[in-house]
């Protein structure tokens, strides 16, 4: 490494000890890099990493920069064409040797090259480097370059990037870490309560009283699937109907909290008069549309599977959002009458052979008593709870209940 070189790590180095380690963004991370890069003289105009990542469904994630403007975090997720990409790629010779690979992009290409050069020839680069870039746990990752300089990387250069790249490698296991944290916990208690762990909510009992509409779905004949269908088979029924209510409630603001056996639970949280009766607008948007889902799901369905049907009900008011259970084992999850109320009106969905319900309260909050289907005694309330039923004719494509009735009204005044 010449001196000059070795004033180009240093500059370089300083900065990611100080300034690069509280940049969270990882595109902007790999952008500023490689500016300094170029500034001190190393000729990058595409730098990129590739950093496997724990998730339930992407497999790697890949910061990109080019000279040319493009900025891109790129997720991977896990399929035969990601297999037969790695194994055509320099990851897996970087990943089985530890060791870099630099290759230079000729005008014609060579027999045995890499896929990804055959590219870049294309985007008029002309030399490209892959340096493994070590982790903390023994694993290794990749920091990709490539440059359009006719006299493409020296061996100076290439000792650049591989002395930058441990460094480097650290803010990236800490990213890496800090994602994966909020990933696993967004994706098994949700993004609320996950971000609430995050910001320190983990003490048992500790929590907060908040408003909510409060969902319960219910799959018809569960017990009957679970007893009669393969192991395999029932997986992907639960996940094609859990996927349905989940995206459902999700496109309206809303968030599934919990998977309860066969049961979802879900919230739309509110905060006073305006925005109890949107969050019950939305809810019931996000009944509407999984109950189209689930029948979406039983006409594109094969002869051979069963049909599905869910039951939903609807309740709200103030629900305990926080810690509960045992001293090594919590569960963040809304708990109170509220909660109750709205699970038993789901079961009475399935006894009245109703796709949805709502009680009394998203009724008032709506302003519309359409439906009405009686009241009905339900375990662990001393009084019957009156229950509606709002119809896809009741309810507007905006969700508001009632808007054909009170056209259907309308028109009759007149």
């Amino acid at each position: 490494m010449t001196i000059n070189a070795s004033l180009i790590v240093a500059d370089v180095v300083e900065w990611l000890h100080d300034g690069a380690i509280h940049i969270e963004n990882p595109v902007r991370l790999i952008g500023q890099l490689a500016t300094r890069l170029r500034d001190a003289g190393v000729p990058v105009d595409r730098v990129s990493t590739n950093i496997s990542v724990l998730h339930p469904i992407v497999r790697a994630e890949s910061a990109l920069w080019t000279s040319d403007g493009e900025t891109e975090l790129r997720r991977y997720k896990a399929s035969p064409d990601l297999e037969r990409l790695y194994d055509e790629s320099p990851l897996k010779q970087v990943f089985l040797n530890n060791k870099t690979v630099h290759r230079s992009i000729g005008k014609t290409p060579a027999a045995d090259e890499f896929a990804i050069l055959s590219d870049l020839r294309a985007g008029g680069y002309t030399d490209y480097a892959a340096v493994p870039m070590p982790f903390s746990d023994g694993s290794t990752k990749m920091l990709t370059a490539a440059t359009k300089d006719p006299a493409g990387f020296t061996k100076a250069h290439i000792a650049v990037l591989e002395t930058v790249v441990r460094p480097l490698g650290l803010i990236c296991e800490l990213q890496t870490l800090k994602r994966s944290s909020r990933t696993m916990l967004e994706t098994y208690v949700g993004k609320r309560a996950g971000r609430r762990v995050l910001e320190g909510t983990i003490k048992r009992g500790e929590g907060e009283t908040i408003s909510a509409v409060v969902g319960f779905a219910d799959l018809r004949g569960f017990t009957r699937l679970s007893n009669t269908l393969p192991a395999e088979d029932l997986v992907i029924l639960l996940n094609n109907y859990f996927g349905a209510i989940t995206s459902a409630v999700e496109a309206h603001g809303g968030e599934v909290l919990k998977f309860i056996g066969d049961e979802v639970m879900a919230v739309f949280p509110y905060s006073c008069e305006t925005t109890a009766r949107e969050a019950a607008r939305q809810a019931l948007m996000a009944a509407g549309e999984a109950v189209e889902k689930i029948a979406r799901i039983n006409r594109d369905c094969c002869d051979e599977s069963p049909r599905i049907r869910v039951g939903i009900g609807l309740h709200a008011g103030d629900v305990f959002f926080g810690n509960v259970g045992a001293e090594t084992r919590l569960d963040f999850t809304v708990i109170g009458p509220t909660v109750n109320l709205a699970s038993r009106i789901a079961g009475l969905s399935r006894d009245l052979e109703h796709d949805i319900l709502v009680s009394q309260t998203i009724a008032d909050m709506m302003g519309c008593h359409a439906g009405y289907g009686g009241r009905y005694p339900v375990k662990g309330f001393d009084e019957p709870v009156s229950i509606f039923e709002p119809t896809a004719r009741m309810l507007g494509e905006d969700g508001n209940w009632c808007a054909e009735v009170a056209t259907d009204r309308a028109l009759e005044k007149n």
